[in-house]
């Protein structure tokens, strides 16, 4: 089984969003990432910016509106 580490980027730091995730989902309102055995978790704001497959990292990143910057 391929489970992979979620982070989220901001201000050029790295928090774990969620371990262990089984499914990652992009929705209107941002992504949706899953576990096995937790809820799911929306991140708001937010788009993919990398994935490592074989470190088993996702890295996503705050998705800022041009008036936001």
């Amino acid at each position: 089984m391929c489970q992979m580490n979620v982070v989220l980027e901001h201000d050029g730091q790295q928090e774990k969003v969620m371990d262990n995730v089984t499914s990652l989902e992009v929705t209107g309102d941002g992504i949706v990432v899953s576990t096995l055995f937790e809820e799911p978790k929306l991140v708001q704001a937010a788009r993919v910016k990398s994935i490592d497959f074989l470190g088993g990292t996702v890295t996503l990143q705050e998705n800022h509106t041009p008036e936001e910057k």
